[in-house]
């Protein structure tokens, strides 16, 4: 009898566990729900139905629209071209930034030097700055540079914003690996970049993941850098976003603000469903030591 209560006792707290769960869920994909739901209705049902109401005929106008013909200002030829910008800046900066500090976190780990200490200290500092601080010298390293590219500008902004936490990712990862491997590499002859590209770097595929993941997503959602340090027709898609909701011409259509926000929104939701178990995976691969 002790047993059988203990085991119902069990099954009704999994079972509050779980419907707390499920509401959980329902609470968060409210929204993501709102807006596809929306987004299929023509603006008559948007403006006869309520909020919750599925759409009495589903309709791609809205999406047709937000992607080709929706006007961002001035220009009026939607979403598509600043959709590629974004690809554009955030293909090279994320590959860029990964390797680079794939890199760095390798010579921090495994090639101590003078200062190694307070050079890593420096850039564990860099990755509580927030975007607002760095506005100002990246403005005027720009200026020095003359790059006057808007996409050339952006891929440079984001490499050295995100450099701090890709190297502090794969240093820490790296400080796990056996110092032995690394002194028997040595001892068969093995240089400075063999060691690297042949020994350590095809052992980190789950910080590489991370710091895809993590790049991809800080990269593609920024909207400060995008504002600031592009213009005109090379704006990334978030600033197109922004303009796009709050432009003033026509009759507001917010079947179309749906559309272009959840086109917007794919990429990095498909980035984690594809690769979300990697990236707790790569977390936690440099989180103990042994």
């Amino acid at each position: 009898m002790a047993d059988y209560q203990q085991s119902l006792q069990a099954k009704l707290i999994r079972f509050g566990i779980y419907a707390v769960l499920v509401l959980m869920a329902l609470w968060y994909l409210a929204p993501l729900y709102v807006m596809l739901s929306t987004s299929f209705k023509t603006l008559d049902e948007i403006r006869a139905g309520n909020l919750l109401s599925l759409p009495g005929t589903f309709s791609l106008d809205a999406w047709s629209a937000a992607w080709s013909t929706a006007c961002t200002g001035v220009e009026c030829g939607g979403m598509k071209s600043y959709f590629a910008n974004s690809l554009k800046m955030m293909i090279p900066a994320v590959l860029i930034s990964t390797l680079v500090g794939a890199f760095n976190g390798y010579i921090l780990s495994m090639w101590r030097f003078k200062g190694s200490d307070m050079f890593f200290m420096a850039l564990l500092i860099g990755t509580f700055l927030p975007y607002q601080v760095v506005i100002l010298p990246m403005a005027q390293v720009l200026g020095w540079l003359e790059l006057e590219n808007s996409t050339g500008r952006l891929v440079l902004v984001h490499v050295i914003y995100g450099l701090q936490f890709t190297t502090l990712f794969f240093r820490n990862y790296y400080v796990t690996v056996p110092g032995e491997l690394v002194k028997a590499a040595r001892i068969d002859g093995a240089g400075f970049f063999r060691i690297f590209f042949k020994i350590l770097l095809p052992i980190s595929v789950p910080t590489i993941m991370v710091c895809l993941i993590w790049q991809t997503t800080q990269i593609w959602n920024d909207y400060l850098f995008g504002v600031v340090f592009s213009s005109g027709e090379g704006q990334p898609m978030t600033v197109a976003l922004n303009n796009l909701v709050n432009t003033s011409t026509g009759v507001k259509q917010y079947n179309v603000d749906m559309a272009a926000a959840i086109i917007a929104a794919l990429p990095t939701l498909l980035v984690y469903m594809v690769g979300g178990k990697y990236f707790v995976r790569g977390l936690t691969a440099g989180a103990v030591k042994g």
